[in-house]
């Protein structure tokens, strides 16, 4: 039995390292990062262009950050929407834009055939360094995003989940929805706009993600024409780090649904965590791994009181959350809830079985070739390795890294990072357990 377990290992970390893609990587002349991935299986090129510009730097104008980073697409160069639009769809070109707590990004999806790609740059490299901000643009935006917040107030999950990162986050830029507050959005002016994109949409602030069919000289010439025009600048402020609660803390939020909706945690960890691994294996055995996972076990299967069941860390630039939540019929609230209490408990002091620890680790590593089957896959992890930092054979070692967690690894790193006695609940639901609370999220 364990000379077939050491064949699988050897098996599943020589699939990791043949498959994962070297990276290549280099400093533009003003400062943005570059990691690059030749891709010669399809004529295609992608390109995402990373700034740390996410609501964590949207200050007291909550919304600030998507606000900005949607009007990229509204003119540039002189250029309206429409003819923005209509020259990448000319190309054959897709232009995409997101943005996040930590980070916000702009990218582009073209053929390789330079008739298309060079164009397609060009204009890409007009939206990000030479964006108009139209005041009429500016405005159908703020409504968008007005309409989209009055809709967000009727989702019982996005009513929790605001309410849940407000709680574990009170004082820190993480407590910053991405989509904005209504007064944050209502309040932001033109020139908070332009102020917003000088200081965030700066060389030195820039990560750049290339892959595609194209060689490294071919790449670098993409590249400068991208975000070679972006000034110098400087990198966005560290962050603060992020306190850990002094105690438990249960907030009930009226609503009137047949569901409630429970979220559970605490700051978990950064990408940079010297415990990412323990805790992300141990999370796969706990919550992560879907209907294997403990809290399925206890709370679905034996039990039937979810038909989902779930738990996750969230690695950011700091602290990131770690989230345990369900949903479950209200009167079965705090049954459910007692549950889930109980399983990470036992959890954070018993630690995984041998037996989940294997299973953990085949499952993992086992799937890992798909999560970077794709141009696009591939894409988003460079994004990731530039902006935090990772090391450039993350992809390569990380079966390696999963099959060399040990099981007082798991139960070391959950016992110093994840405490029961701290745990941040959020109910939502038709019963609040106090007037306060009543109608609190509406």
């Amino acid at each position: 039995m364990h000379i077939k377990w050491l064949a699988l290992c050897i098996l599943f970390l020589g699939a990791g390292a043949q498959s994962a893609p070297q990276i290549q990587n280099w400093v533009t002349a003003n400062g943005a990062r570059v990691y690059f991935v030749p891709a010669h299986e399809l004529p295609m090129v992608d390109i995402r262009v990373v700034f740390d510009a996410g609501s964590a730097r949207d200050g007291q104008l909550n919304g600030l950050a998507k606000l900005t980073n949607g009007m990229f697409s509204e003119g540039a160069a002189g250029l309206d929407a429409d003819a923005i639009a209509d020259r990448f769809a000319r190309l054959g070109a897709q232009v995409s834009n997101s943005s996040a707590r930590d980070m916000a990004s702009v990218g582009l999806r073209s053929l390789r055939d330079p008739a298309s790609l060079e164009p397609a740059a060009a204009l890409l490299a007009d939206l990000i360094t030479r964006p108009d901000f139209p005041a009429d643009a500016l405005e159908r935006l703020r409504r968008q995003m007005l309409v989209g917040l009055r809709l967000g107030r009727q989702s019982p999950g996005t009513i929790a989940k605001r309410a849940f990162y407000r709680e574990l986050y009170p004082e820190h830029p993480y407590g910053n929805p991405p989509a904005g507050e209504d007064a944050g959005i209502e309040a932001i002016t033109g020139d908070d706009v332009v102020a917003f994109h000088q200081r965030y949409y700066v060389g030195a602030n820039a990560v750049v993600a290339v892959v595609g069919d194209l060689s490294r000289g071919a790449a670098e010439r993409l590249v400068e024409v991208v975000v070679g025009d972006l000034p110098l600048g400087q990198a966005a402020p560290v962050l603060p780090p992020v306190p850990r609660p002094d105690g438990a803390r249960d907030r009930n939020v009226s609503h009137p649904s047949t569901q409630a909706h429970i979220l559970m945690g605490q700051p978990g960890m950064s990408r940079l965590d010297a415990d990412f691994y323990p805790l992300y294996v141990g999370n796969h055995i706990l919550g992560g791994s879907g209907l294997v996972s403990r809290l399925n076990d206890t709370i679905r299967e034996q039990r039937g009181l979810a038909y989902s069941v779930y738990s996750y860390f969230v690695p950011m630039r700091v602290a990131g959350p770690y989230i345990v939540g369900m949903q479950t019929g209200s009167d079965n609230t705090s049954v459910a809830l007692s549950l889930l209490r109980e399983e990470v408990t036992r959890f954070v002091a018993q630690g995984p079985s041998a037996e989940e620890l294997d299973d953990a680790k085949r499952n993992i590593t086992g799937g890992f070739p798909l999560r970077i089957a794709s141009n696009s896959k591939i894409l988003g992890y460079l994004g990731l390795i530039g902006f935090y930092r990772l090391p450039l054979d993350y992809l390569q070692r990380f079966n390696e890294k999963v099959m060399a967690v040990t099981r007082a690894q798991v139960r070391d790193a959950f016992q110093r990072r994840v405490d029961p006695a701290r745990l941040i609940t959020v109910v939502l639901g038709p019963a609040p357990a106090t007037a306060a609370d009543a109608g609190r999220e509406r």
